[in-house]
């Protein structure tokens, strides 16, 4: 696996986690494996911090 498709899987599984807490009624539609539909407010820290991790090889 490249660090792109670590990085994508990342943000992807990220943004899924923040619109299942539904905190900030966050939407998100992912369209193929290149676009993603978000509509709604991202913790952008915690998709820092999980976009670090995948560069630094964290779980």
């Amino acid at each position: 696996m490249n660090i792109q498709n670590t990085i994508r899987e990342a943000i992807v599984a990220e943004l899924r986690r923040q619109a299942e807490a539904g905190e900030d009624a966050l939407l998100i539609e992912i369209r193929d494996d290149e676009f993603v539909v978000v509509n709604g407010r991202i913790n952008l820290d915690a998709l820092i911090m999980v976009v670090e991790g995948a560069l630094a090889g964290g779980p």
